[in-house]
């Protein structure tokens, strides 16, 4: 198994591609946290997991909240006692709205999920790392972190911010056996639109355009295979890297 033995947090885990990840980890060896704002959620990936013979955890986090991210790390190594790989799943999508529409309290919200927690949970990680000479970082980020018109303004503006991120801390701590490395799926197959709220006409039309070039909606098992070879050691050279798994949909 490619992560046997390995401890990994996975947030946003209690459904879409976080719960794929999760439940591919488990398949793969690894223990699990499974981190969600719905805990009952969790708690049935965890059941599911646990079911299938893996080892998983399932812990409540609102990952805009600096408490609950502390907690999370905390029961972690209280759990396992170590972290090997953190893998930042959790999002929120925004209303399609173009930049003269957006507000304030919209563009807060978004980047709290987006990438404020993306930095706060991987500073907190990076403290084990380098304590343990080791570790791995997963960005769940999107397509929408290459390019312009996947959503509206604050997502795209949130997940570009996340791509840098990665490249710097792949790096910056390249040379302490550090690695990190995002994803970025194109259309998938989940509930995010759900976190969606008072949209866009203006903004939806216009990103739509680019729909009918995607050859594809993904799966997020599709996804969750990527998510395997980059927390494991199969990707030991690859670091700094923002993969697309799109299906084709950007190449154009």
């Amino acid at each position: 198994m490619r992560l046997e033995g390995k401890v990994a947090i996975v947030t946003g885990a209690a459904s879409g591609m976080g719960k794929a990840i999760a439940e591919g980890y488990a398949k793969e060896g690894a223990k699990v946290l499974v981190s969600d704002l719905n805990i009952e959620g969790a708690q049935a990936v965890v059941e599911g997991i646990k079911a299938a013979g893996g080892s998983a955890f399932a812990i409540q986090t609102n990952v805009a909240s600096t408490e609950d991210l502390q907690r999370l790390f905390d029961e972690t190594k209280n759990a396992f006692g170590t972290l090997d790989i953190l893998v930042n799943n959790a999002g929120i999508m925004d209303g399609m709205e173009p930049i003269g529409e957006v507000s304030d309290e919209r563009w807060d919200k978004v980047f709290a999920v987006n990438t404020t927690a993306v930095m706060r949970s991987m500073r907190m990680a990076t403290e084990i790392f380098l304590a343990q000479g080791h570790g791995v970082f997963v960005n769940n980020i999107s397509a929408g972190g290459l390019y312009g018109a996947r959503a509206g303004a604050a997502y795209t503006a949130s997940k570009h911010a996340v791509v840098g991120l990665t490249k710097n801390t792949a790096f910056m701590y390249a040379d302490k056996n550090i690695r990190c490395n995002g994803i970025a799926p194109g259309a998938v197959i989940t509930n995010i639109a759900s976190s969606m709220t008072n949209v866009s006409q203006t903004g939806a039309a216009r990103q739509s355009l680019g729909m009918a070039i995607n050859p594809r909606a993904g799966q997020p098992e599709e996804i969750a295979q990527l998510a395997i070879f980059l927390g494991s050691d199969e990707s030991s050279f690859v670091n700094g890297q923002i993969i697309a798994v799109d299906g084709g949909w950007t190449a154009y």
